[in-house]
């Protein structure tokens, strides 16, 4: 739920009036029905981009899924992944630190990193403390291994920069000849963390130029063209790796350098996690056409396929698909809280809902308005059915995840309070509770719920404190969501 700021509270236009109905929302009917439930992907003899569209013009999600050749099955698929797993294992042990810089960067933006974590940790050691400087002359070499480092927690100086300035500390000419270097210096530069200071606003600033200015002189050549006018739009470290992965194992495809074995061995990934996906989807999509019938709330958001595709950009790795479906329930379920308390309940029936989340027994379900209880009840019955998918040493979990949803509607709550009220917040104020009405620090937590053996209680010790780096993404989080919301409010008004 979004709530307003002391500078516009005044004009917003969603104020819950006490003992009467809220505005009903409007929100547009999924446009994806019962696509996934009945959807049987074509079996092409050839590889290629596979673009799941629920009508000619609608782009609401595309996904690049690879088709191999022959109709394999996926126990031979599995039995080649091996094999060829065990190819690029070798890859580690051989070549100069820049190789080894590039191939870290080629397995994590073709998404097959997580089959070599052991090798990329060892990789990184040698990134770190190199033994020798070959390649480090070389800026695309150089930025590429500054983001690395950075993407996994290794704090590097930016002082390598340096080679590649002139006597006045301006960045050399002839860079502005190599659009590769630039688009990785710039890509770089987008891990800033506090007490950089204005180095790295400078060099997106002169790389954003010297790109742009590339791109207006049509110069640039595919895959390169696509992958700066990507960057440009989304830098690399702030877009979803999911669909990343998506756009680079094609264009990888193009580059003269490529190997055959990591094309192999993406192509392939790419199809086995798209039958992973379209199994999950299905599921998912059957659970939720039952519980949105359910439910009958035809105010809220019918969203389900997005939620997904989100948890997919959380949640990514094969082996989490426990963690994903946690995850999107939970998503799908909180949107029903959050439309009920934004758009559509009264204060009182407000009221009814917090006070019986926070018993969170069958039994409250008389305290609540005819039509809020079958939500009630089909929300315990899926935080029953997630204790039912943890192992007896993991139940512990559950306690934790009924907090964070029970705190979840109080947010929710308190908002409606302040629109009833007409209370102008500060920005402070605004920001304190709309960070964690986000719902990110509670998904955050289901998610975990759902991991292995390692997540410990520790953990969730540590995540329900809602440290800094969880505050931070909720924060990140919010204010796109507020920005969005105000700029398709301002397109409606004009």
């Amino acid at each position: 739920m979004a709530v307003t700021s002391a500078d516009d509270a005044a004009s917003s236009p969603r104020m819950i009036n006490a003992g009467s109905a809220a505005t009903r929302g409007a929100f547009a009917a999924s446009e994806w029905g019962g696509f996934f439930i009945t959807h049987d992907p074509p079996r092409p003899q050839a590889w290629h981009t596979y673009i799941l569209l629920p009508s000619a013009d609608l782009p609401l999600l595309v996904f690049h899924f690879a088709q191999p050749p022959l109709q394999r099955s996926e126990e031979w698929m599995r039995e080649r992944v091996e094999e060829l797993k065990g190819r690029v294992r070798t890859m580690f042990s051989d070549g100069s630190v820049a190789e080894a810089v590039t191939l870290m960067d080629t397995l994590e933006r073709l998404g097959v990193d997580g089959h070599f974590r052991e090798e990329i940790d060892s990789a990184i050691s040698r990134i770190v403390h190199p033994d020798e400087s070959a390649g480090f002359d070389d800026l695309h070499v150089v930025a590429t291994r500054s983001r690395l480092l950075r993407q996994h927690g290794i704090w590097v100086s930016t002082d390598a920069l340096d080679n590649f300035r002139d006597g006045m500390g301006n960045f050399k000419a002839s860079l502005s000849s190599d659009p590769r270097a630039l688009l990785s210096l710039y890509n770089a530069a987008h891990m800033a963390v506090p007490g950089d200071g204005p180095a790295l606003d400078d060099v997106i600033n002169f790389t954003r130029h010297q790109l742009e200015t590339i791109v207006a002189k049509g110069e640039l050549r595919s895959p390169l063209a696509e992958q700066v006018a990507r960057a440009l739009d989304h830098p690399l470290p702030r877009f979803t790796r999911l669909l990343e992965t998506m756009y680079y194992v094609g264009e990888y495809a193009q580059e003269e350098t490529h190997d055959n074995t990591l094309l192999e061995l993406a192509r392939l990934n790419s199809h086995l996690m798209r039958s992973l996906h379209l199994r999950e989807l299905k599921a998912l999509s059957l659970w939720w056409r039952d519980l949105y019938d359910t439910v009958n709330l035809p105010y809220t958001r019918d969203r389900m396929v997005e939620v997904y595709f989100w948890s997919c950009g959380m949640i990514p790795e094969e082996e989490h698909s426990r963690a994903r479906l946690m995850f999107a329930k939970t998503f799908g379920l909180v949107t029903f809280l959050d439309d009920t308390y934004d758009v559509h309940a009264t204060l009182e029936e407000c009221r009814s809902f917090t006070k019986a989340m926070q018993r969170w027994d069958d039994s409250a379900v008389s305290i609540l308005p005819e039509y809020l209880r079958m939500l009630y009840i089909k929300t315990l019955s899926t935080f029953k059915d997630f204790e039912n998918m943890l192992k007896p040493h993991e139940k512990y979990r559950m306690s934790y995840a009924k907090k964070v949803y029970q705190l979840q509607a109080e947010y929710y709550m308190q908002e409606a309070q302040w629109s009833n009220d007409k209370h102008q917040p500060t920005f402070k104020e605004h920001e304190e509770l709309s960070v964690m009405s986000s719902g990110l620090p509670m998904l955050n937590l289901v998610a975990l719920m759902g991991y292995g053996a390692i997540v410990t209680k520790k953990v969730f010790e540590w995540t329900c404190a809602v440290p800094d780096v969880v505050r931070a993404g909720a924060q990140i989080g919010r204010f796109l969501n507020d920005i969005s919301s105000y700029k398709l409010g301002e397109e409606g008004r004009g």
